[in-house]
């Protein structure tokens, strides 16, 4: 038996202690002050943080269960629909059973929301959510992990270093998916490491030889894995990326550079942004469990692609990009929303003129994706 404690979400049994430190942990504190109050957080910086303590005990008060956690998360999340949405559609969940777990496999463009909306609509649709795997690279804080793991979240070890540290903590994770998906529990995770900031979906064959490890002595060949697995290929598609600024800032200077190395704190101000940004609309695509006779990591990862590519939602922010770009391609069958155009040509406006290109890939590559798919 693994030992999962250190990458395990909480039990019912933690969460109190988990939101009573929360409650009193400083940099948590000092975030929430600087993002709600920022004035009173520079002017009295002790009286916004002895404000937000209190403020997160009030809201928190009563919460003793996982579930209770995520029904009160859930209000949250229903705000932001709100507040940032202008449409959340979802198709193929309607045919997932729900007394069953799944391995759900997705592409990935926002660091909180693709698994917080898919795990909204898994709720509202019956099902159990997913556990949703984040790499500990997202953890620096303390209180980011606290709240992950309250979330149902579990940590993939990528600060591992040496060959032998690495494959236990590869090996722990992938013994850790079986044991949630053999208790039951639903799984969420990342077709590769990162965001695909470039607007290029990819599956990572590694992501599928470690997807196995925890099979692999009961598997006769690869291509036996799916005999095991539920895997539900997702594909999400935004008609707006809150952080396509950042992105392209990133892109752009590691391109110049050689590298980019991201300021601390940059993650939190990203996931910030996700959550609060305005996206337009959001479409999931929830395909039916993978079932195909494929030999070899490449040949998944290459059936995958399709599958998420192909069911990705062209918005009309996506032909305007491509075209932008120099790319010959029919109008969007999606009805063209205003607002959302109005705010792609103001982040266009407000792109730098050297970070432009990477901004406008970001959205257009979506079709020139589909191109080298052979799906359009």
């Amino acid at each position: 038996m693994q030992n999962f404690e250190y990458i395990r979400p909480y039990r019912d049994d933690e969460v109190a202690g988990v939101i009573n430190r929360l409650a009193h942990d400083p940099a948590l504190l000092r975030a929430a002050a600087a993002f709600f109050a920022p004035r009173l957080s520079r002017w009295a910086p002790w009286v916004a943080r002895q404000l937000a303590s209190r403020s997160i005990q009030r809201r928190t008060a009563g919460l003793d269960s996982v579930r209770a956690v995520q029904i009160w998360l859930a209000e949250y999340m229903a705000r932001v629909i709100r507040d940032t949405i202008a449409e959340l559609t979802v198709e193929g969940i309607e045919h997932l059973p729900a007394d069953r777990p799944y391995l759900f496999l997705s592409n990935h463009r926002d660091i909180v929301m693709d698994s917080a909306l898919l795990n909204y609509l898994l709720h509202g649709a019956g099902h159990r959510t997913a556990r949703v795997a984040v790499g500990d690279n997202l953890l620096s804080e303390r209180y980011a992990a606290d709240l992950m793991r309250l979330n149902k979240s579990f940590v993939i070890e990528r600060s591992a270093s040496g060959s032998r540290a690495l494959y236990k903590a590869v090996n722990r994770t992938s013994s850790y998916i079986r044991h949630s998906l053999e208790e039951g529990e639903s799984v969420w995770i990342a077709q590769r490491e990162g965001r695909a900031k470039d607007g290029f979906d990819r599956t990572d064959p590694a992501l599928l030889k470690m997807l196995s490890l925890a099979y692999r002595k009961e598997l006769g060949s690869f291509g036996e894995l799916l005999t095991r697995l539920s895997l539900v290929p997702v594909s999400v598609s935004y008609e707006l990326d809150p952080c396509d600024l950042r992105k392209a800032h990133e892109l752009c200077s590691a391109e110049r550079h050689g590298a980019y190395v991201k300021r601390a704190g940059e993650d939190l101000a990203s996931m910030v942004d996700g959550i609060t940004g305005y996206k337009g609309r959001v479409h999931f695509h929830v395909a039916p469990p993978l079932k195909a006779e494929l030999a070899d990591p490449e040949g998944m990862a290459a059936t995958l692609d399709r599958i998420i590519v192909g069911g990705m939602r062209i918005f009309p922010t996506h032909v305007e990009a491509a075209r932008r770009m120099g790319v010959k391609c029919a109008d969007s069958e999606v009805e063209v929303l205003p607002r959302a155009m109005r705010a792609f040509e103001a982040r266009l406006e407000a792109c730098p003129e050297a970070e432009r290109p990477y901004l406008l890939a970001g959205y257009g590559n979506l079709i020139r994706n589909r191109r080298t798919l052979g799906l359009d």
